[in-house]
């Protein structure tokens, strides 16, 4: 078992095994003995730290990665001993102009700010690509003036491609190693230029344009174009944690108020389990949408706080891939749920019965009543399509609706008789009539007529998937039939009658089944029953409106059949 140091390497905190540690320290103290004394040492230990700092980093696959014995080694190897190197100048001069300038090692992209204009990305450009960077500005400049393009990409390229400040950068972006050899003659190089410029300035001119205070205009527009690129990506981050956040937010509220919900049964919550032909439990539903919508949400969040904090810790390639796989689960969950939830209505089937009435034989009246149970329509007030969550007398949850139509048709013999056809949608045809026949309606038939539900019933587990009942009664020619006024808004539209009244009044007159099947009204107003002139009846049973023009014979009526328009 070893002990680990943590140390702090040009700014960049590293674990490492104390072995390790002890041979990197006595590296770096014998560089510091080798070029004690050398004109920019500081910079030259410096620049080598910085370079030995990025090769750990390379070699590390996490942040709490130890670094070992094995990559000191590795390292070192890369770098170099200090006695592998002559530090005298003159030899050092000779072996410059003997070395071949290519090495092999591969070019990283800077921006060259020692021999920029604007930015450095035509000079950075020019290491990278071994073009002249002449050329390359001459294409820039092209495409900005015909395409636009050059300055768009180059704007981009000034923000995205970092500067190479350092020596360990700028020997990467020339493409030759990064070692204490190279890092020094950079070094000298620096210094030699420095020289250079100090012996041949000009230090009267250099007063005048300190006095005048003056920078070049390219500079001075950099300036301004960087720090209205800062200002807005600030405004970036900020909008970016402004909608992450809310989101965030938002989406635990409704995580935690769905969760409750059920426990404490809310008011109209039941209507979930009426549609919910998955049978997965709301939790996971939630849990499932949580995921799905807040993991893209909380990566913007995180965007926008690397905008804002340049120093910001990463959370990891593991959290970020943890996350990226739940992610993608939870939509391959929701995307399973959501065809399951969309073939729940795919199929439609039937279950259909037909039975005599038991009426008198000398019955020539039929009372058709529409019968309502008080204890159902107490739940009338929160419902989907018509389709509510009630309880009947025992206690039990069912569902409820008022979808029953009845038309009236004529008998083909002497003998009154009743269809009754439930329908239903499932994800089968098998599926469908089966849920069809667990449909619970009833009807009475005695002397004093017919008595028919409003209504219809089913389990709660049968959930919704749209049930309705269709209802027929065949009666023989010459019977005299009459409906209550609860049948009102239930008489269905196959049924043929001869007066021209709004469907949901024929509950106000008295018909007779005549011998070609249609309904003839015993006490319709003649006006009604002939009205040449047309009407516009507006009541509690909605606008029925019927336009003539007796001299083109021209009709058009507007009822809750929809538009008619007839010429004779």
């Amino acid at each position: 078992m070893n002990k680990t140091v943590n140390i702090n390497l040009a700014n960049v905190l590293f674990h490492i095994d104390e072995k390790a540690f002890q041979k990197l320290q006595r590296y770096l103290e014998a560089i510091k003995r080798s070029f004690a004394g050398t004109m920019g040492s500081e910079e030259i230990i410096a620049d080598i730290e910085a370079r030995i700092a990025e090769l750990f980093h390379e070699k590390m696959e996490s942040d709490r990665q130890v670094v070992t014995l094995k990559e000191v080694e590795e390292v070192i190897g890369i770098m170099g001993q200090p006695e592998d190197y002559m530090v005298d100048d003159d030899l050092f001069e000779d072996k410059t102009a003997d070395s071949p300038t290519g090495s092999g090692r591969v070019k990283k992209l800077y921006r060259d700010i020692d021999n920029k204009y604007i930015g450095g990305v035509c000079a950075g450009l020019e290491h990278y690509l071994g073009f002249d960077a002449l050329w390359i500005r001459l294409i820039f400049i092209i495409l900005a003036v015909f395409t636009g393009f050059g300055l768009i990409a180059y704007i981009l390229l000034w923000i995205l491609v970092p500067e190479a400040a350092t020596t360990a950068q700028k020997l990467d972006m020339t493409g030759k190693p990064v070692n204490i050899s190279s890092i020094e003659r950079k070094v000298k190089e620096g210094f030699d230029e420095v020289a250079d410029k100090v012996k041949s300035v000009d230090y009267e001119k250099v007063g005048d344009k300190v006095k005048s205070g003056t920078t070049s205009f390219f500079e001075t527009l950099g300036e301004i174009i960087m720090f209205l690129f800062k200002v807005l990506g600030k405004f970036v981050g900020i909008l970016l944690i402004i909608i992450g956040a809310s989101t965030l937010i938002g989406l635990f509220i409704g995580l935690f108020t769905v969760g409750i919900v059920d426990i404490i049964h809310i008011p109209g919550f039941d209507l979930y389990d009426m549609v919910n032909y998955t049978d997965a439990p709301v939790w996971l539903v939630s849990f499932l949408c949580l995921f799905a919508v807040g993991i893209p949400f909380f990566f913007l969040l995180y965007l926008g706080l690397k905008i804002l904090v340049n120093n910001l810790k990463s959370i990891g390639a593991i959290a970020k891939f943890s996350l990226l796989g739940l992610w993608l689960l939870s939509l391959i969950g929701l995307t399973v749920l959501g065809v399951k939830q969309a073939a729940a209505h795919a199929y439609s089937g039937s279950d259909t019965n037909m039975e005599e009435l038991a009426l008198p034989h000398a019955m020539d009246t039929l009372n058709i009543k529409l019968v309502a149970n008080k204890l159902y329509d107490d739940f009338d007030d929160i419902n989907i399509n018509g389709v509510s969550v009630a309880y009947n007398e025992a206690g039990d949850k069912l569902l409820y609706s008022d979808d029953v139509r009845v038309d009236i048709k004529k008998s083909e013999d002497s003998i009154s008789r009743i269809r009754i056809r439930k329908d239903a949608n499932g994800n089968s045809f098998a599926d469908a009539r089966d849920r069809a026949s667990k449909i619970t309606y009833s009807y009475e038939a005695d002397s004093t007529g017919l008595s028919l539900d409003d209504h219809l019933t089913t389990a709660m587990e049968n959930k919704f998937r749209d049930q309705e009942v269709r209802l027929t009664v065949y009666v023989p020619a010459g019977m005299v039939l009459t409906f209550n006024d609860n049948a009102r808004g239930h008489i269905g539209r196959t049924t043929k009658y001869d007066a021209d009244v709004y469907r949901r009044r024929m509950v106000q007159y008295t018909w007779l089944m005549g011998e070609s099947g249609k309904l003839l009204c015993q006490d319709c107003p003649e006006e009604i029953k002939d009205d040449s002139e047309g009407h516009i009846i507006i009541d509690g049973d909605g606008i029925d409106i019927d336009i003539r023009d007796s001299d083109e014979g021209v009709i058009m009526k507007i009822d809750e059949e929809g538009v008619k328009i007839k010429k004779e």
